[in-house]
């Protein structure tokens, strides 16, 4: 039995908006970013995100699934394959960093960015990332802001795109670049422990 040509137009809206709905993110690209309009993020004590970072060095490159979860205390970041394979779990705290690969074995350093570069080859700024993942310069750090973002520390700190979670916008694809290497961050999903005082 064929359907009105009514029921068929009806019916393609429908599968078109399904679709959309499907396929569209809560994202706010095109915001000019500004440091002064993020100064509660400091406030933001718990958080923690789920997403994907791709690191590239001048002579090695690696991508992996990424979940860090900050507390006041520490930053534990795990790195993860297709399906959690080979994962590396990185705990920070103020006076040292810890990596383990999960051979029983882990390794710890009191000098956390140093270590980072020997373990991966590639020099990330750990005590930092954890300000900048959320929009901020690191506090006890000169930076100069840009039209996306600031230049902090030799590091360009760059936001491609905003989200809003919990109604705050928070970034979504992050770039961080020098001259020796480029961090990419995509964070999927975000979620706040404590509330951002206006």
């Amino acid at each position: 039995m064929r359907l009105p040509i009514k029921s068929h137009w009806v019916i393609g809206i429908i599968v078109a908006c399904l679709i959309t709905a499907c396929s569209s993110v809560d994202v706010k690209p095109d915001t000019t970013y500004s440091v002064q309009a993020r100064q509660k993020f400091y406030e933001l004590e718990q958080w923690s995100f789920e997403g994907r970072l791709a690191i590239t060095g001048q002579s090695d490159s690696w991508s992996a699934n990424m979940n860090w979860i900050h507390t006041p205390a520490q930053e534990n970041m795990k790195l993860s394959g297709p399906l959690g394979q080979g994962a590396t779990h990185i705990r920070l705290t103020k006076e040292q960093v810890t990596i383990d690969r999960g051979d029983g074995n882990p390794q710890t350093s009191v000098q956390p960015e140093e270590f980072v570069n020997q373990q991966v080859g590639i020099l990330v700024p750990l005590q930092s990332l954890r300000y900048w993942v959320v929009g901020l310069p690191e506090p006890s750090q000169e930076f100069i802001e840009t039209i996306d973002g600031f230049n902090q520390e030799g590091w360009l700190v760059s936001y491609k795109e905003m989200q809003a979670t919990n109604g705050e916008l928070m970034p979504r694809k992050i770039s961080v670049s020098n001259s020796q290497a480029k961090l990419k961050l995509i964070v999927d999903q975000w979620i706040f422990n404590n509330a951002i005082k206006n």
